[in-house]
């Protein structure tokens, strides 16, 4: 159980690192500024209006693909996700955390510099997206979920604009249920999930080789 607790304690501040390192320390309106001449995307991949309900993407990373579904209960996430990838927002963006036993995390657009290193997991596309936490949608191993900042500066438990971890350990990651929006599931790959998670980490949970996405796009 104090291990459950410590890393729960890691999760909550997902999006509120400082340059330093510390928890609490960046506020959103630092963190919208910081995007703004980084995070534009001009170019469309793929057409979003072409997508069922329940669009099916490839995560393709430099060490295999994770193939995940997106929920039609969840469609401010889904929305939001379909037009960051059809953008290529994703294109170039690392794993920048990775816990063994825990979650692997990704989203941040800031890790595509790595002058950036300092301040990975304080970026994204300058918005929050409302809380969508539906009591079907448990983190089971897979479960895709979006990234927030911690209750004390986000009460209503908006999420991050862009940055989500994927379930290594629904057992684990089940004292999550309830507290971050669950907006789909993996569906194959789950053996590129253990070998992220099974990466070699600093003592910031990066991973000492960079674990890169190539691209996200759907699967037609």
């Amino acid at each position: 159980m104090k291990l459950n607790l410590f890393k729960l304690l890691l999760i909550m501040p997902l999006v509120v690192f400082s340059c330093k390192g510390k928890k609490g320390e960046v506020t959103e309106g630092d963190i919208t500024k910081s995007q703004d001449s980084t995070t534009m995307q001009t170019k469309q991949i793929f057409n979003p209006a072409d997508l069922p309900a329940e669009p099916i993407f490839d995560i393709e990373t430099n060490v295999g693909t994770i193939r995940i579904k997106l929920y039609k209960e969840t469609p401010l996430h889904r929305d939001n996700f379909v037009k960051l990838a059809s953008e290529g927002f994703y294109d170039g963006i690392l794993f920048h955390r990775v816990i063994k036993g825990f979650m692997i995390q990704t989203g941040d657009p800031l890790t595509k510099d790595k002058a950036n290193e300092a301040r990975y997991g304080t970026g994204g596309p300058g918005y929050k997206v409302s809380a969508e936490i539906l009591p079907e949608f448990k983190h089971k191993k897979g479960a895709i979920a979006a990234a927030r900042q911690g209750d004390a500066a986000n009460p209503e438990r908006a999420s991050s604009g862009s940055q989500f971890y994927i379930v290594e350990d629904a057992s684990t990651c089940a004292q999550l249920d309830g507290s971050y929006s669950v907006f789909g599931e993996t569906v194959e790959g789950f053996d590129i999930i253990d070998k992220i998670a099974a990466t070699p980490t600093n003592n910031r949970d990066k991973p000492t080789q960079d674990i890169v996405i190539k691209s996200i796009k759907p699967v037609l």
